[in-house]
C-alpha cells in the first residue's frame, strides 16, 4: 500500500511543479503584454504558444471589459484552485494510505 501512497505522492509533487511553472508562463506573458516585445523571438513566441490556447477559451467567456484583458487573472486563479484543490488531495490520499 506504501507504493501507491508514493506513487499518489509523487503524482501530487509533479502536478505542483507543473502548475507553478505554468503560472510563471501565465505571469510572464501578462507582463509581455504591457510591453511591446519581439514576435519572433524563440522565448516570445514559447509562451504566446504555451498560454494562447488556455487564455482564448477563458476570453470568450468572460465579457469584454473596455480593453482590459482579465483572461490571465482568471487563468491565475484556476491555476491556484487546482493546486490547493487538487493537489492538497493528493496529497492528504497520500498521507492517510501510509
Amino acid at each position: 500500500m506504501f507504493i501507491l501512497a508514493n506513487f499518489i505522492k509523487a503524482m501530487a509533487v509533479v502536478l505542483d511543479m507543473a502548475l507553478s511553472l505554468y503560472l510563471i508562463v501565465v505571469i510572464a506573458r501578462a507582463v509581455l503584454s504591457w510591453v511591446s516585445p519581439d514576435p519572433y523571438n524563440p522565448i516570445v513566441r514559447f509562451i504566446h504558444n504555451a498560454t494562447e490556447p488556455v487564455l482564448y477559451r477563458v476570453r470568450s467567456k468572460i465579457p469584454y471589459m473596455g480593453g482590459i484583458d482579465l483572461s490571465p487573472l482568471a487563468v491565475i486563479a484556476a491555476v491556484y484552485f487546482l493546486k490547493i484543490f487538487v493537489v492538497d488531495s493528493l496529497y492528504h490520499i497520500a498521507r492517510t494510505m501510509m
